[in-house]
């Protein structure tokens, strides 16, 4: 029953579409509607300036966390920074991660049109193991700073996530629960992934528009 409630709490807190709520307080408009019309990090940035864009990341992170958090508290879970010797381990964070993901992706509100999931995945990284997500960070930055390419860093984080969790052997549940979230990732990525192929995706900028 845990991980339902779990998975409840986390698709709640996905639901909250920070790009959504910014481009329509801040410029009036729904950010589903221009750039790559998706409500993510990066769309944000090349619609709504670098600014607005790492503050809805930030609260994109900040969203798994929460409900990471809340989670492991309500069931006796664990995390990086959370009890260690915790009942339920990583099982109830793992879970609301799921479902924010879910929540960001697919929200109930916006007629299940929302981002891809990244930024929340990123954050659920940081609470599910703290030396996994610096190693996949420092990979997902390098890659991005070499290449541009934010999809490709994307990709590459959701692969290792299932690696790491069966290499610091966190049982088959989490390296399931996690594969399944890459496995989301890559069909949210489908059309990036032919681009890339192609070599037609588009490169990130730094350059801060607002």
């Amino acid at each position: 029953m845990f991980r339902l409630l779990s998975l409840l709490i986390g698709y709640a807190f996905g639901c909250i579409q920070s790009a959504y709520i910014a481009g329509r307080l801040i410029h009036n408009i729904d950010i589903r509607e221009h750039g790559s019309k998706n409500s993510g990090f990066t769309n944000a940035n090349r619609v709504m300036g670098f600014k607005t864009g790492v503050w809805i990341f930030l609260a994109d992170v900040a969203k798994a966390v929460v409900a990471f958090i809340i989670a492991s508290w309500l069931f006796e879970g664990s995390g990086s920074f959370l009890d260690p010797y915790a009942a339920n381990g990583l099982l109830p964070g793992i879970w609301a991660g799921m479902g924010v993901v879910l929540g960001h992706c697919f929200p109930a509100m916006l007629k299940f049109r929302g981002g891809k999931g990244i930024a929340s995945t990123v954050g659920l990284v940081f609470m599910l193991d703290w030396r996994a997500a610096v190693i996949i960070y420092v990979i997902a930055v390098v890659l991005i700073l070499i290449t541009r390419y934010i999809s490709l860093a994307s990709l590459v984080i959701t692969l290792l996530t299932p690696v790491f969790m069966a290499v610091f052997a966190y049982g088959w549940e989490a390296v399931v629960v996690t594969a399944a979230l890459a496995a989301l990732a890559w069909f949210m990525h489908r059309g990036n992934i032919m681009r890339l192929a192609n070599r037609t995706e588009r490169r990130f900028s730094f350059k801060k528009k607002e």
